[in-house]
């Protein structure tokens, strides 16, 4: 069932001493290695996050994230090294030891040894003789607000030193550490990243700023929600507030300007925006220069409308700040952040910013075999934005977006997965992915039998999607017709049943589930307000996820149950009009259909095959002909409330697809996504930009339009595993 074990040869997983467990502590283990030989690799696995500086050169990002339990191995062979006289390498590590929808909620700790050949010359250990040496990484402030609700801590930084041009100074003793618990570790099973170099585009306009109190301050979700099952710092505990900070700031209007970004003059009390042309994912680095004591914001976003940068969109805080004295500074941020445009504000002095860049973190693009071969540019604006949007949304799992969350959600996945095999011609990902889900015997705060709705993540309020569970089974089937890889079929079955079980005790007089407990999701539209008592559309979906587990195990008996329940969700779903209802409400003991339609409900019918063209031939062609993605501009139907682009749009271009509605595919693909690919380079969460606009499943355009013949495909061996034995730095 797993990844291949990894064993470390000297080195201990170690923390500093009674420590493991403090919330957003950052420390810098270092150790210098004298005349390195030829084949010196860097073996390295911690909690929660960490990245690699070898000579303070960035070289790596981590970790790959696992299960609860489990830890994955990073092997980086650093080669342009071996002719040095000696070698530096710092591996700065974050424990955030909060529950998060991005990390796991786990103490702190590293592990790492460094080998040349066969011999290990450096390990962790609580002996410093042993090699690293840790300290305090004391620029970075601790106590501040979660970036996001789903994301950890943001990130502020207080340089009380004139200068700061190194990643490490030897600022305060070495920390001591202790050995924390034993770990299972397994070998790296996903790509290693390129870590392309990214540039802005240019500086384009410019801008006064002041500085005032206000009445009141905008709070966030990630501040207020703080509590006992949801961790981290309360208001009354910032050591600096950057949500606060930063809305003191009033901005003047601003003036057009078309400068390049290599050095950025900022006067004292001024702004400047750059742009990186597209939305990027990565790292944060750059040189500055500061004239006297003051504060640089940077802000960022994926979109700017009429000259204005909304940093708190979406609920995140997009800002990271930095508190400097007049001298010389480096610094890189310790995680990915996603904007194409950024707003650098020097509060109180002024500033030169230099080298500002973007360390690209995303799959790796040497990896991608399809290429767009059609002749409408528009279209191929499409790809590359789909390709783009995979990148950032597949770097060790699946992710819905790179920003505000960095979640490994299900139902995403299905449509990501897809996309991964078009693109690669294999499923390392994915297969990665799905066995997070099954490492674990039981997962912590939900019900027996249930599957977490993102995951690697800790729900400490007992939050699940079902419908995503659902998801999980059919996804399982299309990853083996793609891979036949019938060992995680197998490792699958135990929780596939038990979810069954879970399920069991829902069903009502008609085999309906009625009630389902927790987030009952089915669209970004009406149709999420439209799932009690008894919803239509999650019931299709229980009859492709038991349709599917039964094509998985051979299983006849859940078969017949399911086209059971197909007879019976027809019987009660369909109105007078042809269409399909939403839900249906329990009243006097009677199970009595609402009536409300809307247009997921009858994607999801056509979706689960509880209707098909030959069946609904009506209905069919008027979901052709009349919707898409102008319907409303024409003022048709409107009593069917619309869908958004997730899921309801992607299953209605899957059903064009499946069906050989080419012509009408073509069309729609370019006008759900064309504005999306002009205006940030990436496809959206939904049909607006005010959530994520970088999100993992949106990159299913290229599916379609490889079945439309638009995408030459190198073919690879389609098992899924990967053939990178580690990471080398030439």
């Amino acid at each position: 069932m797993f990844t291949q074990s990894y064993v470390f040869e000297k080195a201990l997983s170690v923390w500093e001493k009674a420590n493991c467990m403090q919330m957003n502590q950052t420390l810098d283990f270092v150790t210098v290695i004298q005349n390195p030989t030829k084949g010196m690799k860097l073996c390295v696995a911690g909690s929660s996050s960490y990245e690699v500086f070898v000579n303070h050169n960035f070289v790596a990002h981590g970790p790959a994230r696992c299960a609860h339990g489990f830890y994955k191995v990073d092997e980086l062979f650093l080669e342009a090294f071996e002719n040095y006289d000696s070698v530096e390498i710092l591996i700065r590590v974050t424990g955030y030891n909060v529950n998060s929808y991005c990390y796991l909620d786990v103490p702190s700790f590293l592990c790492a040894e460094i080998k040349m050949g066969e011999r290990v010359v450096a390990y962790t250990h609580p002996d410093c003789v042993a090699g690293f040496r840790a300290y305090p990484f004391v620029d970075k402030i601790r106590k501040t607000p979660r970036y996001s609700f789903q994301r950890t801590f943001t990130e502020c930084y207080r340089f009380e030193h004139e200068t700061n041009c190194e990643l490490r100074r030897n600022v305060g003793d070495a920390v001591v550490l202790s050995q924390t618990e034993e770990k299972h570790f397994l070998h790296r099973d996903v790509p290693y990243g390129e870590y392309n170099l990214l540039t802005p585009k240019n500086v384009f306009q410019r801008g006064q700023i002041a500085c005032s109190e206000k009445e009141t301050y905008l709070s966030l979700r990630s501040v207020e929600s703080v509590c006992d099952n949801f961790k981290g710092f309360y208001p009354n505990d910032f050591e600096y507030a950057p949500h606060v900070e930063y809305q003191k700031i009033d901005v003047s209007d601003h003036t057009s300007c078309e400068e390049t970004a290599d050095i950025i003059t900022l006067e004292s009390d001024h702004y400047t925006d750059l742009d990186m042309a597209k939305d990027y994912s990565g790292i944060v680095e750059f040189d500055l220069e500061s004239e006297g004591a003051g504060i640089l914001f940077l802000a960022f976003d994926e979109v700017m409308e009429a000259g204005a940068l909304d940093c708190f969109r979406g609920e995140s805080l997009n800002v990271l700040s930095y508190q400097i004295q007049k001298g010389s500074y480096h610094t890189i941020s310790l995680e990915p952040y996603v904007f194409r445009y950024a707003r650098l504000i020097a509060v109180g002095c002024s500033v030169t910013v230099k080298n500002f860049r973007m360390i690209q973190i995303s799959y790796p693009q040497k990896q991608i075999t399809s290429r767009f071969c059609g002749t409408d540019s528009e279209m191929n604006e499409i790809y590359d934005a789909a390709v783009e949007t995979f990148c950032a949304n597949a770097v060790d799992i699946f992710m819905d977006c790179p920003m505000r969350e960095r979640a490994g959600w299900l139902c995403d996945s299905y449509f990501t997965g897809r996309s991964e095999y078009v693109l690669t011609g294999k499923n390392v990902i994915e297969r990665a992915f799905l066995y997070n889900f099954l490492y674990p015997q039981s997962f912590q705060c939900l019900p027996k039998g249930m599957l977490p709705m993102c995951y690697p993540a800790d729900h400490y309020n007992g939050q699940f999607i079902p419908n995503w569970a659902m998801w999980f089974g059919v996804e399982l089937l299309d990853y083996y017709k793609r891979t036949h890889d019938r060992e995680l079929i197998n490792d699958a079955k135990e929780k596939m049943y038990s979810l069954i079980e879970y399920f069991r005790p829902f069903e009502n007089e008609f085999g309906l589930l009625e009630n389902l407990k927790a987030w009952v999701f089915v669209d970004w539209s009406k149709a999420k307000e439209l799932t009690q008592d008894v919803s239509f559309c999650s019931n299709m979906m229980y009859v492709s996820f038991l349709s599917a587990i039964s094509d998985l195990y051979e299983d006849r008996a859940l078969s017949e149950k399911a086209e059971q329940l197909a007879e019976v969700i027809r019987s009660m779903s369909v109105t007078e009009s042809g269409f399909y209802c939403d839900n249906a409400i329990r009243r006097d003991g009677k199970l009595i259909p609402t009536g409300e339609c809307t247009e997921a409900c009858q994607y999801y019918a056509f979706f689960c095959e509880i209707a098909t063209p030959e069946i609904d031939a009506k209905l069919w062609n008027i979901l052709v002909k009349d919707f898409g993605y102008d319907r409303l501009k024409k003022g048709l139907y409107p009593q069917i409330y619309p869908c958004n682009a997730f899921i309801g749009n992607y299953l209605r271009l899957d059903l064009l697809d499946r069906y050989g509605q080419k012509k009408a595919l073509y069309d729609n693909i370019k006008g759900y996504f064309s504005y999306m690919a002009e205006k940030t380079g990436t496809l959206w969460e939904k049909v607006s930009d005010t959530a994520s606009c970088n999100h993992g499943f949106a990159s299913y355009a290229v599916y379609w339009m490889k079945n439309l013949g638009l995408l030459t495909v190198e073919p690879k061996d389609s098992h899924g595993m990967s053939s990178d034995s580690g990471f080398s730095i030439a």
